[in-house]
């Protein structure tokens, strides 16, 4: 059974317990392949930004030398999109908790006193079934990938290549409304895109944590890059 290391500085600060691989672990796959979102951290000066994304997650793609990558698209005015201009280097988070905040102790106490509570509504059933779900194996991860992003070139048939990927992993089907409808959707999303650039994050390493504090490590290397010397000296 792998180990679980428990939160602690050596742990959150340290490398020593850092496993390398060529692929994402199975836990971080499925996360990715699960959730709507991700939020997108860039920096500049010294300044951080964070940002609620859409992406595409790629296992591989022709352009990435066999490693995994995260697809974005950005307005070219956007603050991102001067931070990555100044600064590659990007935090990804991405999780598959249920963003669902139970009642706490001190709003239940509120309540039992007969004071006005901070939330207006008691807990339904299906925020109890949310809460009870983040803590069984169906959804218990969050994990932080670091990486290096990179501006594709506008009209090349790279960013075709990403444009159309995106766009068919950021298409869905709704279950009311005619077909002409989804269509006009994915038109207008399409247009979209013909003015955003495209953002592509080529995956350094990750770091998987449950609800229980305990964090793994893993650096995705390159083919031929087996051992802990030839990764750390990347």
């Amino acid at each position: 059974m792998e180990q679980q290391i428990p939160l602690s500085h050596e742990a959150s600060a340290g490398d020593t317990n850092m496993r390398i691989t060529n692929s994402l672990p199975t836990e971080v796959v499925q996360c990715l392949e699960n959730a709507r979102f991700l939020h997108l951290a860039t920096c500049h000066d010294n300044v951080p930004h964070v940002s609620l994304m859409n992406y595409t997650y790629l296992p591989s793609s022709p352009y990435g030398n066999n490693l995994p990558e995260i697809v974005m698209t950005t307005n070219p005015a956007s603050k991102k999109m001067n931070n990555l201009a100044a600064n590659p280097n990007v935090s990804l988070l991405v999780h598959d908790w249920v963003s669902h905040r139970p009642t706490t102790t001190s709003q239940s106490r509120r309540l039992s006193n007969g004071h006005s509570p901070a939330r207006a509504d008691p807990p339904s059933s299906l925020a109890a079934l949310l809460f009870n779900l983040n803590t069984s194996a169906v959804s218990s991860i969050s994990a932080t990938i670091n990486g290096s992003a990179r501006l594709v070139e506008r009209g090349s048939e790279e960013e075709k290549y990403y444009q159309n990927i995106h766009l068919a992993n950021n298409t869905f089907d709704s279950a009311a409304g005619p077909a002409e409808e989804s269509t006009a959707r994915e038109d207008d999303e399409r247009a979209r895109l013909h003015d955003a650039r495209v953002i592509v994050v080529g995956i350094k390493d990750v770091r998987i944590a449950d609800w229980k504090g305990a964090v793994r490590d893993w650096v995705i290397s390159g083919e031929g890059e087996e051992n802990r010397g030839q990764v750390n000296g990347i």
